[in-house]
């Protein structure tokens, strides 16, 4: 079975950790705190999730997810994740997390700063503009869902979301198109990391991040975004 480590453990990992527990992937969780503190989480998610430290959880993982915004400073398990591929589904938010100059400038991304510091992982933005909270305003029940539950569904459905996808390894690029369409969205490729841009906070696709878009629509407003 392939095995996700799951690098932070707040609203977006454990959320994550939930949907790829019921997609049929095996999870192993951790938080700057310990795994002990991820007791309750661990039960809750059931036999497919453990907790561990950080280090232990990327040496365990097939390919693993940072659930949680870059900072200059972070100390990261280089060496266990060296050679895998890094789901990294930060934003860049100056007024959350300070003003990078690299990427205000615009000579760099955030994702492309968070490359140079696993320099031999295989960094991918994805996750980016899908919510793992509830809907806001709650309009009927189903909005109560986080919105990377609320929006999924099966291949072929009509209605099925695209999320996008960007990196500088076509190979990792491949392993999140099918990640993502195992828990019901469909990709789109915009990659590389210098093209991530397109998908932040204020660009045209973004106006439709709480209730998604089609392939088609995300490919025409990615087209769309301006520097």
């Amino acid at each position: 079975m392939t095995t996700i480590g799951i690098l932070g453990a707040g609203q977006a990992g454990s959320t994550l950790a939930r949907v790829s527990v019921a997609a049929g992937y095996d999870v192993v969780i951790a938080n700057s705190r310990g795994p002990e503190t991820l007791t309750a989480l661990v039960s809750d998610l059931g036999p497919r999730a453990r907790a561990a430290y950080s280090a232990d959880a990327a040496a365990a993982s097939d390919f693993a997810f940072l659930a949680f915004p870059y900072a200059p400073g972070d100390r990261l398990p280089v060496e266990e994740l060296a050679g895998k591929v890094v789901i990294d589904n930060n934003n860049y938010m100056a007024w959350r997390d300070g003003s990078f100059p690299e990427v205000d400038s615009g000579r760099m991304t955030v994702h492309e700063l968070r490359q140079a510091q696993l320099p031999a992982s295989k960094v991918v933005k994805a996750f980016s503009h899908v919510q793992f909270h509830e809907r806001s305003q709650i309009r009927v029940p189903s909005d109560r869902l986080p919105a990377v539950v609320r929006l999924a569904r099966p291949a072929g459905a009509p209605d099925r979301k695209a999320l996008v996808v960007s990196s500088d390894h076509p190979d990792a690029v491949e392993l999140v198109t099918r990640f993502y369409d195992d828990l019901g969205f469909d990709a789109v490729d915009n990659s590389p990391l210098s093209e991530s841009w397109r998908s932040a906070p204020g660009t045209p696709m973004w106006r439709h991040h709480v209730d998604g878009q089609s392939r088609e629509e995300l490919v025409r407003n990615l087209a769309l975004a301006r520097r």
